[in-house]
């Protein structure tokens, strides 16, 4: 699997391994987690290099060919770790910047961020590489509240905006609960301009919101269904009903699916849905909703544009 790491004038994907081509992904999972660790959640890390690389050839048997993922600075990426098992499974690893929620770090982390810059570091690790592993970060995620943005979100989000404009990168956002979408747009785009189309709203699912989920659509921004056959979360049984919703008032073109894994016991390796489950038991249920294209292009067209980027 070759890339490219020479930053032109045409839309890539920055990968792991270098960029490459937006219709490169293949089917991708645009919102998944090989790696994740926080005080949020005891015993249920993902810091197994060896049980990442077995989820992620479970996911590429399935079929998947690249997977973004979404776990931010300072939340255990491994992103040394990344690039190899790129290249061993075969599988396109996007690598995210970023900053979550305060409660995920410590008072001293965050104060030292402060001091030394936010949006700097973002820019760093997105045009020049995360620490000294090589590999550079294709995206910014950051985080906001339950129905409603604190101090805490709109640095982030501040600082998430100024990377995007010095480098184009897009924003993904994890939306507590599924809530507050109509507030990190108006933040994100209307006081901070970054354009609707670089953001991308993870977590809708979580809170079955029709009409919230049709005017986030109706702004520009992408949305994201992930996270799914969570119990504690209205996924599964409602995500084709949204799906559905979205695609016949014309908004196919910017949905998204991901998997979402977060615990240990989450993954399929484990006995739980893991990687796979989204393109063995989530896209054949999204079928019956809207029919095989749209779910196709859900997984491959789509993903390759929202995460494209014209690298400044």
């Amino acid at each position: 699997m070759s890339a490219d790491r020479t930053v032109g004038t045409a839309r890539t994907v920055r990968t792991v391994l270098g960029d490459v081509a937006p219709e490169s992904l293949g089917i991708c999972d645009a919102h998944d987690h090989l790696f994740l660790t926080s005080p949020q959640l005891p015993g249920q890390e993902l810091d197994s290099v060896t049980s990442a690389d077995q989820e992620l050839a479970a996911f590429r048997e399935a079929g998947g060919e690249s997977l973004i993922q979404w776990t931010p600075y300072g939340m255990g990426r491994h992103a040394g770790d990344l690039p190899s098992l790129s290249r061993t499974t075969g599988v396109h690893v996007v690598a995210a910047t970023g900053l979550h929620q305060a409660a995920h770090y410590t008072p001293e982390l965050l104060d030292r961020l402060r001091a030394e810059g936010l949006a700097d570091l973002f820019v760093r690790e997105l045009t020049e590489g995360i620490a000294d592993t090589g590999a550079r970060a294709g995206l910014t995620k950051v985080a906001g509240g339950f129905h409603g943005l604190d101090t805490h979100a709109r640095w982030t989000m501040e600082a998430a905006s100024e990377a995007h404009h010095a480098t184009g990168a897009p924003i993904a956002v994890h939306l507590e609960l599924g809530t507050g979408a109509l507030d990190v747009l108006d933040l994100l785009c209307g006081k901070l301009d970054v354009p609707p189309g670089k953001v991308i709203l993870g977590h809708l699912n979580r809170s079955p919101d029709l009409a919230i989920h049709h005017q986030a659509a109706e702004a520009g921004a992408y949305l994201a269904f992930d996270g799914p056959s969570r119990a504690h979360h209205a996924t599964d049984w409602r995500m084709p009903e949204a799906v559905q919703t979205l695609t016949e008032a014309g908004f196919a073109d910017q949905l998204l699916l991901g998997g979402d894994t977060t615990t240990s016991g989450a993954r399929a390796t484990n006995g739980g849905p893991g990687l796979p489950y989204l393109l063995r038991g989530v896209r054949p249920r999204l079928e019956l909703a809207v029919g095989k294209d749209v779910v196709e292009r859900m997984l491959t067209v789509n993903p390759g544009r929202a995460f494209a980027v014209e690298w400044a």
